[in-house]
């Protein structure tokens, strides 16, 4: 999916981005979300209210999935891209805690790249090499 973009100030975009959507097919809602500079990262959980939501979904049952909104701000107008797991984004800021609230789409590579990539920032830099004269 492209870039949508519109006169809405960033926090009005992220507001939207969270808000729950409820149709005839399904109820979607963010249980929770976090801006890592400018990605929003989410777990969605879907209830299918009818058949074909998602695969393997029957009428009310759930899924969680990890999603990824890509923000920008161009001309003006900030704009998302938005993003799952399933694609594996190649961000991997994501927080851990939300590995553990959805369950692993077809990405497990992204999945270990999101586990190295906090494993690195844990890792205590080296000391600087001491000079001497």
């Amino acid at each position: 999916m492209g870039w949508l973009f519109s006169s809405r100030t960033r926090s009005e975009l992220i507001h939207d981005l969270i808000q729950p959507e409820d149709n005839a097919r399904a109820s979607v809602r963010v249980v929770a979300h976090t801006l890592r500079g400018n990605v929003l990262w989410s777990v969605v959980e879907v209830t299918a209210k009818a058949e074909g939501v998602h695969k393997h979904l029957a009428p009310g049952e759930s899924v969680r999935y990890i999603r990824c909104d890509l923000l920008q701000r161009s001309g003006g107008q900030w704009g998302y891209k938005d993003l799952d797991e399933s694609v594996h984004p190649f961000y991997y800021t994501c927080p851990l805690r939300y590995l553990e609230m959805a369950k692993e789409v077809s990405s497990p590579e992204w999945r270990e790249r999101v586990r190295a990539y906090h494993a690195q920032r844990r890792t205590p830099a080296a000391p600087a090499a001491s000079l001497t004269a």
